[in-house]
């Protein structure tokens, strides 16, 4: 019997198991890849949505809210807005009314409706201590519209952590959003799915 006919079948089936395993492992690739590909796909979605419709907008209205603080205190040469003297009442009524209030309402209204999009499990108490401020500001207002200016601010105070809190998680996200955005792996699945457009 001739040697080589009895190897010929081996190698045949040698490299067909070859073959099989070069495409099992060419699959699983293929699919690892792909499933980091679409999970960080994902994430960088809620990223976005993040900074889109709760921490950027919550970022830009205290940014506008503090420099218009700055600038009434400016104005009225005083590093505090308080004690609100009589002589400052209208000044203050007028900056509250059409300034202080309508920001503190858009910001309300973004950390009442869009609480699930926080990064936090559990709800960070300068976002609670904002929103109480903020409704014993209305408390104060409507006396206001009666006439009665007995009252001259919220009895809640300002939350001073509430600013670091949105300055914080903002440009956490903004780093992460750039990382996601910029990786490797992520300027590759890019270029691929360009070039099937």
């Amino acid at each position: 019997m001739d040697p080589s006919s009895i190897l010929l079948p081996s190698s045949l089936q040698n490299a067909a198991v070859l073959t099989v395993i070069l495409a099992f492992a060419g699959y699983l690739t293929t699919f690892l890849s792909a499933r980091m590909l679409a999970l960080r796909k994902d994430k960088l979605e809620l990223v976005n949505r993040r900074l889109n419709e709760f921490y950027g907008p919550l970022y830009v209205a205290s940014q506008a809210g503090n420099i218009a603080y700055r600038s009434l205190l400016k104005k009225q040469g005083k590093t505090q807005s308080f004690p609100i003297l009589d002589h400052e009442m209208k000044e203050w009524v007028l900056w509250m009314t059409t300034i202080f209030m309508p920001l503190n309402d858009v910001r309300e209204k973004i950390i009442i409706e869009k609480a699930y999009l926080i990064v936090e499990e559990q709800m960070p108490h300068c976002l609670l201590d904002f929103v109480t401020h903020v409704v014993g500001y209305k408390a104060v207002l409507a006396k206001w519209a009666d006439g009665d200016y007995s009252e001259r601010r919220s009895t809640i105070g300002w939350p001073p952590e509430f600013d670091i809190y949105v300055e914080r998680s903002y440009a956490a996200l903004k780093a992460e959003q750039t990382y996601l955005l910029h990786s490797a792996p992520w300027r590759l699945w890019q270029r691929i799915v360009d070039r099937k457009k």
